[in-house]
């Protein structure tokens, strides 16, 4: 994939609302004679007065050039912060949100340059511009099927855009089947690793003869070990003796030993 550049050619450092404003102050300190008046009614001079504190829009825009002009500067922060002051007098500008969002990626924030983008593409559904950013967004928070659909908008709003038929979704798209071969190979290592845990394990046969006789044995043991107890007898003198008792024995050690343990 190509890297991430500025989209959109800035042009001019200086707007032409800036410049016609300046031309305007400039004229005033020569003391030339004032403009013709527009439509009979209000004199350029006096709407100049009026409008030099600048509208919303005008000073909106202003900032957004100085923005753009800081970001092509690689002044991001900077940048940004032009925006953000443009987008509190014109909060339904969906360029200044695009824009910031391809800002944002440069400094790797992918989760808010989704969101600013996202913001663009809500207040102007039909930009090309905002959903080719979105989709660039998505792909760096490797959200592949978002973006493959992100860009698959941006492509029927403007089929005939080569950057994001060639580029973008191209590369959106060699990174799904990639996901997707990777996920197959998992979930067949998966299947082999449990077949060979399976096979591990020896299918024996409990109902076999072998089997049988052995149990048969072990029975018989614990029941000869059942009918008699051993007990251990320690005199006073310290001599040890191993006694075996049948069940049926009603006699009872001589009182002369000291302690009886099993």
């Amino acid at each position: 994939m190509a890297s991430f550049g500025w989209k959109r050619r800035i042009g001019e450092k200086v707007s032409r609302a800036t410049s016609r404003q300046f031309e305007a102050d400039a004229a005033d300190d020569r003391g030339l004679p004032e403009d013709e008046e527009d439509d009979g009614c209000v004199p350029a001079a006096k709407r100049r007065k009026e409008g030099r504190g600048g509208g919303s829009a005008e000073q909106s825009r202003r900032l957004k050039d100085e923005g753009a002009s800081l970001a092509e500067s690689r002044r991001y922060r900077e940048a940004i912060q032009k925006w953000d002051e443009a987008l509190q007098l014109t909060p339904d500008d969906a360029t200044l949100y695009e824009m910031k969002s391809q800002v944002l990626m440069s400094l790797h924030e992918m989760f808010p340059a989704v969101h600013a983008a996202e913001m663009a593409v809500q207040r102007n559904p039909h930009s090309w511009d905002a959903w080719q950013t979105l989709g660039r967004a998505q792909l760096g928070l490797g959200e592949i099927a978002l973006a493959i659909r992100s860009f698959q908008v941006s492509l029927h709003i403007f089929p005939m855009n080569p950057e994001v038929w060639k580029e973008d979704l191209s590369w959106a798209r060699k990174l799904y089947e990639q996901q997707k071969a990777t996920k197959t190979e998992a979930v067949q290592a998966l299947a082999k690793g449990r077949e060979m845990a399976q096979a591990s394990i020896p299918d024996y046969d409990f109902e076999s003869d072998e089997i049988v006789a052995v149990c048969a044995a072990i029975a018989e043991k614990e029941k000869a070990l059942s009918a008699a107890k051993t007990v251990v007898i320690v005199s006073a003198s310290g001599t040890v003796e191993t006694v075996t008792e049948k069940e049926n024995c009603t006699t009872t050690p001589d009182e002369n030993l000291f302690i009886r343990a099993r």
